[in-house]
């Protein structure tokens, strides 16, 4: 993945929902040069899909078709630890704040509730398809060095009220 001018690119990003809405949503939030889209408008078929290879994303609408998005997630979880599908992130896409447990119990990588925000999807889009970070040692006590910094220069609203007077 490559970001040129704010879009991402080199990517191939599967939608699988029933909605034309989050179709729409997802694709003009990623959509750009280099960026492939395959749709899929029923859950059954998208560890088909996803077993042909290049899929980098699959973003999961919570219901797609005659099948949940959970039980999509749950399905390319256990088929790739299988060995019959490639590893795929997934972001789930949820009605609600409620559904969260959803797409912890079935692994998603990423989840965002409805609303959509067309920065937020790119975020997430963005964050998933980031290499791990590597920390070293140095790293890590550069870090905590300057945690500690931080914390020391916070104000509190007390400290906001007294030197206001």
């Amino acid at each position: 993945m490559r970001r040129q001018n704010g879009y991402i690119s080199g990517v191939h990003i599967l939608v699988a929902t029933d909605a034309d809405h989050v179709v729409h949503g997802v694709t003009a939030a990623l959509g750009g040069p280099e960026v492939a889209f395959t749709i899929c408008r029923e859950g059954r078929d998208v560890s088909s899909v996803v077993a042909r290879g290049g899929i980098d994303v699959a973003v999961l609408d919570l219901q797609i078709g005659s099948k949940g998005g959970m039980a999509v997630a749950m399905d390319l979880r256990l088929d790739h630890s299988a060995g019959r599908l490639p590893t795929t992130k997934v972001l789930m896409l949820l009605d609600r704040q409620a559904d969260v447990h959803l797409a912890r119990r079935s692994a998603a990588d990423a989840w965002l509730v409805k609303p959509l925000d067309a920065l937020a999807i790119k975020r997430a889009v963005v964050a998933l398809m980031a290499p791990p970070a590597v920390e070293t040692t140095d790293t890590a006590a550069a870090d905590d060095a300057e945690a500690e910094s931080d914390a020391e220069n916070v104000e509190t609203p007390e400290a906001e009220t007294v030197a206001a007077g």
